[in-house]
């Protein structure tokens, strides 16, 4: 999975910025070639792009502010895109802590620029242009070390979890969006260090938090009924797919029962030498509590061969390939969209 770079967009400057000013290449200022000669390197970071326009220059001097910070802030962009689809979906705000950080989080869920980022200058010989932009490192501490305390009490707020309901999909939901807040909220500290912020309370990694998800779902029994599977090879195809994601098998009492049924009927075809079986498997991941469909998973299929017995043998063989093909993958899929509700 390829890494993107990425900062929440949060109103970047409002104002038109300011005017350009166009001289020849003898009244080239002093900050195009050093930005710190017009700006505090104490206070400022501050980075130059250039390009054949004001709008490409600026945007170019944005992207390389980003890229200055880029091997801090680096970040999986599948972990953003499932933050993301979670903000959207108000995950986010669900879980947080109603401030105004999370408030411009939730509306700002873009990962493109830098927080508190401006032009401070624009400049033309006439044929090119050059921006200077700018990172007030007072006001960049303010803004991340918000944003990282807000995410920490998310993190706090989502594991706050009686043990009754720990061992449970909502219970590993919330370990795993955790662990989504957690990876985006390293960076931001990895930032305030670079930047000389004080220390910020220590953030637990994403990675720590999926692995007690993943304890979660090895403690979750998921109770497998099958019908009318009379060889048994059904069932250990779907036994095998839920052992593959750590889940135990569980007995009558479980919370979740995998609850699949099979109808195998011979096929007469006109003009077919071959005798022919036609399997269809439905399976549901049921949330006995509730009494919900989870998850459905279905399909059918047709084999044949010169007997009967052969054909039904076949029929089974092809539908123990497409569960063993496709059912972890999409079991896993679900489990890793999961969000907690409220």
């Amino acid at each position: 999975m390829r890494a993107i770079l990425f900062a929440l967009a949060l109103v970047l400057c409002a104002c038109a910025g300011p005017g350009v000013h166009v001289t020849g290449n003898s009244g080239m200022p002093e900050w195009v070639r050093d930005p710190y000669t017009r700006f505090d390197r104490q206070t400022t970071i501050a980075v130059i792009g250039s390009g054949s326009s004001r709008e490409v220059a600026e945007r170019i001097a944005f992207g390389n502010l980003v890229a200055f910070f880029g091997q801090y802030i680096e970040l999986d962009e599948v972990i953003t895109e499932r933050y993301q689809e979670a903000v959207r979906g108000g995950a986010a705000a669900s879980w947080s802590v109603n401030t105004e950080v999370d408030t411009l989080i939730a509306r700002y869920a873009r990962f493109d620029s830098l927080i508190g980022a401006e032009i401070g200058d624009i400049w033309s010989d006439g044929t090119s242009y050059f921006a200077v932009a700018i990172l007030n490192k007072a006001r960049a501490i303010q803004i991340y070390s918000d944003i990282v305390r807000s995410n920490q009490r998310m993190i706090d707020n989502l594991l706050n979890i009686p043990a009754a309901e720990r061992n449970t999909f909502e219970g590993f939901a919330r370990y795993q969006f955790a662990a989504n807040v957690a990876d985006m909220t390293i960076p931001y500290a990895n930032l305030l260090s670079v930047i000389g912020a004080a220390p910020l309370q220590r953030v637990r990694t994403g990675n720590d938090l999926r692995l007690e998800a993943l304890g979660i779902t090895r403690a979750i029994p998921v109770f497998l009924r099958v019908q009318n599977d009379n060889t048994g090879r059904i069932q250990g195809a779907f036994a095998r797919a839920l052992s593959d994601l750590g889940f135990q098998s569980g007995g009558n009492n479980s919370r979740y029962m995998l609850d699949v049924n099979v109808i195998s009927t011979p096929v007469e075809i006109a003009q077919s030498p071959h005798r022919w079986t036609r399997i269809e498997v439905s399976a549901n991941l049921v949330d006995t509590a509730f009494r919900t469909v989870l998850l459905p998973f279905n399909f059918n299929l047709r084999e044949g061969h010169t007997s009967q017995g052969e054909a039904d043998n076949r029929a089974i063989m092809a539908a123990e390939r497409r569960i063993n093909q496709e059912y972890v993958g999409l079991l896993d899929n679900y489990l890793s969209r999961l969000l907690p509700s409220r």
